[in-house]
């Protein structure tokens, strides 16, 4: 080895002698030395979800993977410890960072289980319960674009990337003039909504509806039946449905077996049972078949965008909050004209009623509601699979533990499976097909 480097170097095991090579140290072995064709690379990062936080290992044969193994825990957010020193209201602006580029699904698993904890889950106003519905809807059409544009950057079809980005650009637009963000957005709160849609709200979403649906048969056009994308996919990262319900895999990675799990259908929430839209399956559990599901979903969750802007029209004025003042904030959050801070009319509401006002709004900003003592668990269906969410309380006005259960973590156990046996490339493509975000596995 380099004795240049330092951190190069060659020990012997059980199976022989084991070399270390870092930067341009591959010229000094000796391959005589080596014994066989078998060796242990680490790779990465390729996927754009995987900058740095998550490290395949993987043992090779020539160019076949013998072996693949996922190593995580490089990101130590720490968000779930951090949630337990913030009030419940406080937690959403936490856990909405974790799968940053879902982050509506995250703030819905955690506020169901707070809700069930405090047993107001009937008492949410349905316009609240019909904006979670068309942000969530809006947010997984945004994330299968992500995973739709890195995942053909990563073979090449750059063309694919680039209309991606394009199009959910229009989608963090109305998130934006919606909540003031872009993402990590803290708008889904205990007891409904952090503020009801702007005067063009309706409109602004229902534009970017007709542009979508000029937009997304580009995405079909582009891979369905392109030879290079089909050979690319198909018979890659094959996984069965046993194999699924042995991991506890769920998302497109499930349903691409044919299987039609899907908590809104299943175990539906906020009123998903009142929605006309079906369940997306396919009949290859492989790379191509997930590219496939996730491309219909989005076409499935329009239907369901289409179907809120409905019943918000019908049901403007009505209340986004729940009326229990002892949860809800005496005046509504707002966002100022430059789309930041709160609005003149916010703080005038709340500096002109009464003293005890002022100091009950102080007291809940400040200090937080308290939550009886329990625990409880709720789940929604994320883009990427079930994310659940254990919520413990002790009766005070923070989280005694929060704990999730995110999709991407449980998903990368398929990382071997469907790797093993393939190619270094089909790698790539295996793990593309999985849609991991690193922010949800490492909380």
């Amino acid at each position: 080895m380099s004795a240049a480097d330092p951190y190069a170097g060659a020990s012997a095991t059980d199976e022989g002698p084991v070399f270390t090579v870092t930067g341009q140290d591959w010229d000094s072995i000796d391959p005589a030395l080596a014994g066989g064709d078998k060796i242990v690379v680490n790779m990465g990062p390729q996927h754009p979800s995987t900058h740095g936080v998550l490290r395949l290992i993987l043992e090779l044969d020539g160019e076949s993977v013998t072996d693949a193994r996922a190593g995580i825990g490089y990101l130590h957010t720490g968000i779930e410890k951090n949630m337990e020193f913030r009030t419940w209201t406080q937690g959403v602006t936490f856990c909405t960072r974790m799968d940053y580029v879902a982050p509506f699904s995250n703030e819905a698993a955690y506020v169901a289980a707070v809700e069930r904890l405090l047993d107001v889950e009937d008492q949410i106003p349905q316009r609240a319960l019909d904006l979670r519905v068309l942000m969530l809807e809006l947010n997984r059409i945004s994330s299968h674009l992500v995973c739709v544009a890195t995942g053909g950057m990563e073979i090449g079809a750059l063309t694919v990337m680039t209309c991606g980005f394009r199009d959910r650009e229009l989608i963090l637009n109305c998130f934006e003039a919606i909540t003031g963000l872009r993402m990590n957005h803290a708008y889904l709160r205990p007891g409904g909504v952090a503020q009801d849609l702007p005067d063009d709200g309706l409109t602004r979403v229902r534009e970017t509806v007709d542009l979508l649906k000029k937009r997304l048969p580009e995405y079909a056009a582009l891979c369905n039946a392109n030879p290079i994308f089909k050979r690319r996919l198909k018979g890659v990262g094959h996984l069965e449905l046993a194999g699924c319900l042995a991991l506890g895999l769920t998302g497109p990675v499930l349903r691409a077996t044919g299987y039609d799990w899907d908590l809104r259908r299943t175990q539906p929430y906020w009123g998903y049972d009142g929605y006309d839209f079906d369940v997306v399956t396919w009949d290859e559990p492989d790379a191509y078949g997930r590219f496939r599901v996730r491309l219909d979903e989005m076409w499935e969750s329009l239907k369901i965008v289409e179907q809120c802007l409905e019943r918000l029209e019908a049901s403007q004025g009505e209340p986004v909050m729940i009326a229990d003042k002892k949860i809800a904030w005496p005046a509504q959050l707002s966002v100022g004209a430059d789309g930041q801070g709160n609005s003149p009319a916010h703080i005038a509401r709340i500096m002109g009623e009464s003293m005890e006002s002022l100091i009950h709004h102080f007291k809940l900003v400040t200090e937080g509601f308290r939550v009886p003592a329990g625990q409880a668990y709720a789940a929604v269906e994320s883009p990427r699979g079930e994310i659940g969410c254990h919520a413990v309380s002790d009766g005070g006005t923070r989280p005694y533990r929060v704990h999730f259960r995110d999709p991407s973590f449980v998903n990368l156990q398929g990382t071997s499976i469907m790797s093993e046996g393939g190619m270094i490339s089909d790698v790539i493509v295996a793990v593309a097909s999985i849609d991991p975000v690193m922010g949800g596995v490492d909380r």
